[in-house]
């Protein structure tokens, strides 16, 4: 059942976090940001909103657990490597179609990345 109701947090959670990084990335771009740091920016700014609440409600029992310098640092190695995959799809998108398609690629490329995430969340991260 903990499977279950964490599956389910995680993914409205998620939902949110695509929404921030992805608004986030299609206004600084078309205000002329290169796609390269404009991704950087969109998925630092999800990172934070989804550290938060996922430590807070998805990880936690009761949404009491103690966030922490431990499990921030195990987040943000996992988050950079996920990162460093998101962004090299969503720039090699941007070069083979252009910008517009970048910035359609960013919803899949995420949404592709979110089950491997909640796997490696769940047991590197708030374990």
């Amino acid at each position: 059942m903990t499977l279950l109701r964490q599956g389910g947090s995680y993914l409205v959670i998620g939902l949110l976090q695509l929404l921030l990084d992805g608004a986030v990335f299609i206004a600084v771009t078309a205000l002329g940001m290169p796609v390269l740091p404009g991704n950087l920016v969109g998925r630092a700014c999800g990172m934070l909103l989804g550290f938060w609440l996922n430590g807070r409600y998805t990880f936690a029992s009761g949404g009491t657990q103690r966030l922490g310098w431990a499990r921030f640092s195990r987040f943000i190695v996992l988050w950079a490597v996920l990162t460093a995959l998101s962004t090299a799809l969503v720039v090699a998108a941007d070069h083979a179609l252009g910008l517009q398609y970048a910035w359609l690629a960013k919803p899949v490329v995420e949404g592709g990345l979110a089950l491997l995430s909640f796997v490696l969340m769940r047991w590197l991260v708030y374990r």
